[in-house]
């Protein structure tokens, strides 16, 4: 029989927080949402506000080894209202999915979560180890006030995280075929190459950063930074934005701007990578100013505890055991695992998220309830005589 929203509290629950419209930096009450269901099953709940930002920490049970359960409920915006076939912030069920914006990306996600901690508690209320809840809604924006700023605020006062399950949507084609358990490191740069401007007919009195640059940015993207290992692929640098002239035919410009973005492997740093660029640049004698942003740097979870328990998660819902993977984009991940956490990202399939009808099978809401309850299971019911940090 299909689930409805009649007989399933994880499909109700994700209804109701995709009819917030909690498109960056507003939480739009999501948070109060989920913070009121956790205190009634026992959570301590702390909601900490960072300038503009809702961010939620929440805690159970008073020894043992520490789960997280990370997310967002931010979203971005809907985008052209037109091009939806229903409205973005009301949940519509169309056939056999669920449409909405958010419903993906992942607002099922976190009903999920808190139903599977719902169950998990009142099957076993004096569980061994704890389990916490670490919810911002800056993860689609700046990133700068949200698990970041928690992350700090929790390091300050002496606590930590031994596993984390982020519920980024993780599966591309069926719900549980892929897990990450890392992500590569971000690094951006805003590269301005220095010319003289002058007239187009009078080269000899000018000098074109763009004939300067043409090479020197050829060999930064055929650089050979690393050849990748076992968990990461090679580092990539990719180009996003040249921007040159005054949008006529005849004057020379004086200068070239150029974005680019280096996804990078635990292979190399942030900062060998900047040295490279720049040595690589001095030596087609340019003139340049550069600028460099680190989005965040690479994190890895090897086989072990977690991982183990996600795998054979999924496995016992779905019946085949799922990939594991570092690629993709950054998450929030990267703001937890350098504190010693073990971090996993599993989520619902990612083929609509940020589009117009952004969507989510129905009957994959409740079977990811079962594969976080099953991971809570494996961890926490096995871990009473476990130190923590294990």
């Amino acid at each position: 029989m299909l689930t409805t929203e009649a007989n399933d509290p994880t499909l109700a629950l994700t209804r109701l927080l995709i009819a917030r419209p909690s498109v960056t930096p507003h939480d739009a009450g999501c948070q109060q949402v989920m913070g009121e269901r956790l205190e009634r099953i026992g959570f301590s709940v702390e909601h900490m506000r960072f300038g503009d930002v809702d961010n939620l920490w929440a805690t159970r049970g008073g020894r043992g080894p520490l789960l997280v359960f990370a997310g967002h409920t931010d979203v971005v915006p809907p985008g052209d209202i037109a091009s939806w076939e229903s409205d973005p912030f009301e949940a519509t069920t169309m056939g056999s999915d669920l449409v909405g914006r958010g419903a993906s990306d992942m607002k099922a996600s976190l009903a999920a979560m808190v139903i599977a901690c719902e169950n998990f508690v009142r099957e076993h209320p004096d569980h061994s180890g704890r389990i916490g809840f670490l919810i911002t809604s800056d993860e689609e924006g700046p990133a700068k006030e949200g698990t970041v700023k928690v992350m700090e605020a929790l390091t300050a006062r002496g606590e930590s995280i031994d596993w984390c399950v982020v519920g980024e949507p993780s599966s591309t084609r069926q719900l549980g075929d892929l897990v990450k358990n890392g992500r590569r490191g971000s690094l951006n740069a805003t590269l301005v190459i220095h010319g003289k401007q002058g007239h187009i007919a009078y080269p000899h009195l000018a000098d074109n950063p763009i004939h300067g640059a043409l090479p020197a940015l050829n060999a930064l993207v055929n650089e050979a930074w690393d050849s990748g290992n076992d968990f990461f692929d090679p580092t990539s640098l990719q180009i996003s934005t040249i921007r040159a002239g005054q949008g006529v035919t005849n004057v020379i410009p004086g200068s070239l701007e150029v974005l680019f973005n280096v996804r990078f492997s635990t292979e190399v740093t942030a900062d060998e990578i900047r040295k490279r660029c720049e040595t690589l640049l001095k030596q087609h004698n340019l003139s340049f100013d550069i600028e460099w942003s680190l989005s965040g740097e690479p994190f890895l979870t090897t086989p072990g505890t977690l991982l183990s328990a996600v795998t054979h998660s999924i496995e016992a819902v779905t019946g085949s055991q799922p990939a594991v993977s570092t690629g993709g984009g950054t998450s929030d991940g990267r703001f937890i695992a350098p504190g010693g956490a073990q971090v996993v990202e599993v989520g619902h399939v990612n083929e609509t998220i940020h589009q117009c009808n952004e969507r989510v099978k129905l009957a994959d809401v409740p079977r990811l309830t079962e594969i976080y309850r099953g991971i809570l299971d494996r961890l926490l019911l096995d871990c009473a005589d476990w130190p923590e940090g294990q």
